[in-house]
Formats: C-alpha cells, sequence, structure tokens
C-alpha cells in the first residue's frame, strides 16, 4: 500500500532524559516492538523516525531522539541534533520518570515555548511510585497539560492518545484546502506539466498528484497537458476551463496561451497557500527589486535530490535573478531539513514548494525569518515575479476581492 507522503504526515518527537522510557512509550502508544528499548542509558542516539497510523488523526511520525542528558563531546553532538528536530515537529511529548523534573526538563519546557511548539509532559513509570506534588503544583502554576503513564505496564496509554488528538493543529483534524475552493463540481481544471530532464521517470511529482486527486475529491475534471499541447486543448473544448495550473518553469509561455478571463496560478503558488503564508510569500518577492551588488540570498530546499544540469534551484534560479536585477549577487543552498542559524547575513530567502514537508515546519521557517527580519519568498512566486506575471497567477485567490498587490 502506498505510504502517506512525509510532508502530510503529523510529527511527534519524544524528548526526556536518558532511560526515562521514551522508546517504551513508542511501543506502548503503537502497540508494536518498533523502538529498541535497553536497561542501559543512551540506547538511542540520532533521532530515529517511526511512521504510524494515529486515528482519527491519520498518519503520524514518531521521532525516538537521544537523552537530553547526554555526556561527552559525541553526546552534546546528539543533544544538538535532538533540538534541530524540534523544528519540524507538530507536537512534543517530553517524557520523565520517577525522578520528577530536572533542569533538563525545564531547560526543554522554555525552548518549547519559547519555539511555540505544543508538548505534553509525560510522567512515566508511575508503577515505581506516584508523581511528586511540587511537580504536579508546577505543572498547574504554569499551565501545562500532563499525563500520567507506565509505558511497562501499558497505564494511561489511551488518555495519552487523546491529549496527542486534542493538541494537534487544527491542520491536521480537518481537509487542508489546496484547489477545492476555486472549483465546483463538473468545472474543467487544466494542469500543465512539462517533462524535462528534472521530471521522475515515469511517474509526476507530488505536487502535481496531489492537486490532480483534490480535483477529482471535488468531482471536477481534470486534463493534464505538456506545454506544447495546452494551446490546441483550449481551442478543442467546449466550455472554459475554470482554471489552469501551470508548472511553474514554464508559466511566460502557459501566460500566452491562456485567455485572460480564465483564472490561471501555478503549483508552486497553491502550495505557497497550502503550506506556508501566500501574503508572506508574496511579499517577499518585491524584494528582489530591491537587491543591490553583493547582497546573499539563500536558496532553501527542504528535500535531498539528485541535481540536474538545469536544476530549478540552484541554476534556473540564480541565472534568471541575475538577469533580472543585473546585479552581482551571492547565493547559498541550504538542503534537506537543515535550516541555517544565522539568517541575517541573507536579503531574502527563496524556498521551494515545500512539498515533502510538513505545513508546521514551512511556517515556522517563515516566523523564523520574519522573526530575524529577512524576507522570504519561494521558487513558484519568484519564477512568476521575474517573468512579469506574478500579479496574473495570485489574482485567483483575491477574484472575490479588490486587487491585491504589494508595493
Amino acid at each position: 500500500m502506498p505510504k502517506a507522503p512525509r510532508g502530510e504526515r503529523l510529527v511527534i518527537t519524544l524528548l526526556g532524559r536518558r532511560n526515562v522510557g521514551k522508546s517504551s512509550l513508542i511501543n506502548a502508544i503503537t502497540g508494536q516492538n518498533i523502538a529498541i528499548v535497553s536497561e542501559y542509558p543512551g540506547t538511542t542516539t540520532d533521532p530515529v523516525d517511526k511512521h504510524y497510523e494515529l486515528l482519527p488523526l491519520g498518519p503520524v511520525t514518531f521521532y525516538d531522539t537521544a537523552g537530553l542528558d547526554d555526556v561527552g563531546e559525541l553526546g552534546q553532538m546528539r543533544v544538538k541534533a535532538t533540538r534541530k528536530i524540534l523544528f519540524r515537529t507538530d507536537i512534543a511529548l517530553l517524557v520523565t520518570d520517577e525522578k520528577g523534573l530536572t533542569r533538563y526538563e525545564k531547560d526543554i519546557i522554555k525552548e518549547l515555548q519559547e519555539m511555540e511548539i505544543p508538548f505534553i509532559l509525560i510522567f512515566n513509570k508511575i508503577d515505581k511510585g506516584e508523581v511528586k506534588t511540587c511537580d504536579l503544583d508546577y505543572c498547574r502554576a504554569n499551565n501545562i497539560k500532563f499525563v500520567k503513564v507506565s509505558a511497562k505496564e501499558t497505564k494511561g496509554i489511551d488518555e495519552l492518545k487523546e491529549a496527542i488528538i486534542s493538541l494537534a493543529p487544527q491542520y491536521y483534524k480537518k481537509e487542508p484546502v489546496l484547489v477545492g475552493d476555486l472549483i465546483k463540481g463538473g468545472d474543467i481544471v487544466i494542469l500543465v506539466v512539462p517533462i524535462d530532464l528534472a521530471a521522475p521517470k515515469g511517474r509526476l511529482i507530488l505536487p502535481q498528484v496531489q492537486v490532480l486527486r483534490d480535483i477529482l475529491d471535488n468531482d471536477a475534471i481534470g486534463i493534464v497537458v505538456k506545454e506544447r499541447e495546452l494551446e490546441e486543448v483550449l481551442r478543442n473544448l467546449q466550455k472554459k476551463p475554470a482554471l489552469v495550473i501551470t508548472d511553474s518553469q514554464v508559466v511566460l509561455k502557459v501566460a500566452g496561451d491562456v485567455p485572460p478571463d480564465v483564472k490561471f496560478t501555478t503549483f508552486s503558488i497553491l502550495f505557497a497557500r497550502y503550506k506556508g503564508d501566500l501574503d508572506i510569500l508574496v511579499e517577499g518577492a518585491y524584494t528582489i527589486d530591491k537587491l543591490k551588488d553583493g547582497d546573499k540570498v539563500l536558496i532553501a530546499e527542504a528535500c535531498s535530490h539528485h541535481i540536474q544540469a538545469d536544476d530549478i534551484g540552484r541554476v534556473k534560479i540564480p541565472r534568471w535573478l541575475t538577469q533580472y536585477t543585473g546585479k552581482d549577487l551571492e547565493f547559498d543552498v541550504a538542503s534537506g531539513h537543515d535550516f541555517p542559524e544565522d539568517l541575517e547575513k541573507y536579503r531574502l530567502v527563496i524556498h521551494c514548494g515545500g512539498c515533502m514537508i510538513t505545513s508546521m515546519e514551512m511556517k515556522r521557517r517563515i516566523k523564523e525569518c520574519k522573526r530575524r527580519g529577512v524576507p522570504i519568498t519561494n521558487y513558484g512566486v519568484t519564477i512568476s515575479k521575474l517573468h512579469g506575471v506574478l500579479e496574473r497567477v495570485i489574482k485567483p485567490f483575491y477574484w472575490e476581492k479588490e486587487e491585491v498587490f504589494y508595493e
């Protein structure tokens, strides 16, 4: 059976000191022995992901992490790796044992609160004794949600699951809107999909598949064409399409083929709204007009992939940006889940569509850029801006409103 896309899974990260029972807790929640359990501290080193179907939320990913009190130089590297996982975390489960709350728990609680990551404090190993009154008072005084469990005896596990479900972001409790609010049953939607060197063999890329599925779920008619066939398809249709969605790389050609009275956007613009914040990403694109010689631009890719000769992020966008601005710009690339801590040195961040990361992680990256005063946009918004069609491709989202453009 096909797995749910990684970017659509709720990410739940287990944190805590060594040997508090994080791995045992994952096994108790899932009812499977999917995490290695040992009586020796430090069995879990680097963060390990485990997939599970947590109903009614659906597919989730549990991250089993190293102990917050890991020692030595290698131990500190493990702790640093654990903290990096927080950037992609939707819900944190902070686990302690019969020792109760120590400085490690209180430090990470402060960090979680600063990052605005919802969390549950779990008092594990209640089979060994009662939870300290002072710890319960601390939770109540600081409005901290807590659950008392015994992973060994599976006590309190159902209550913990209910707490996780109640804490899940609204995004996971209802179907998020990708394209469904732009169309209705019976509408014709044309998807323009170029087949270039970067296209995977024998399949469409994930954003194209997700958009097509959403079209079908809304009882609309999806037509998939390459850019060369678009004009012929439009000419032969008996009724006007409700929407045309194109890959950003051919947006200029498609803009010339699509009649002005037909709604028109890109996959990347759809995902800017679906995973991030369209207004902020559009606003960020207008920083392009203010770039100067020597400015640093960060190209942020959420996944690692084989780099092609015409790679969109590493080759095409830097070339187009340099041609558009006429400036001598410097480009850095951050790939995968690594997101630079020294964002202030960048004049602009250009992010990919984020199809392989969760909405929460994408929004957290946007928020971090905003906090540091660094404008952020994404690939598709950038390309549309550079080709002079940005106002047109964002218009479907403001169709019923006054014109919304940015200075």
